[in-house]
């Protein structure tokens, strides 16, 4: 999946970008040398980051990974699963916190 596939990415980064081009131009570049290293695909890195981002309510990062998760064909329900996967590990506020903010998402669409 090519980044024109991606969804675009919020406001607030944009204007980072704008701002401090060299340093949004390395961690575009370190984040591009991360994911060519090994052999996930695209998927699954989609749910490995929303996982982290997820389970740690990193909102705006696990907002954008929902979206790019979407964008490589992961459905609402899987995200829903993922979630849920947190409750044993993370604990019920936290899981009940990142349902919210896919509920959020899902609705905007």
């Amino acid at each position: 999946m090519g980044k024109k596939n991606m969804p675009k990415p919020p406001k607030f980064y944009e204007e980072f970008v704008k701002k401090y081009p060299q340093v949004a131009d390395t961690y575009e570049e370190l984040g591009n040398a991360v994911h060519d290293q090994g052999p996930l695909n695209e998927r699954d890195r989609a749910l490995i980051k929303l996982a982290i981002s997820g389970s740690h309510l990193y909102s705006s990062a696990f907002k954008a990974h929902i979206r790019k998760a979407i964008a490589t064909g992961v459905s609402r329900e899987e995200i829903e699963h993922l979630v849920l996967l947190f409750l044993p590990t993370i604990g019920f506020p936290t899981m009940m916190a990142a349902m919210g903010i896919v509920t959020e998402q899902m609705e905007k669409k």
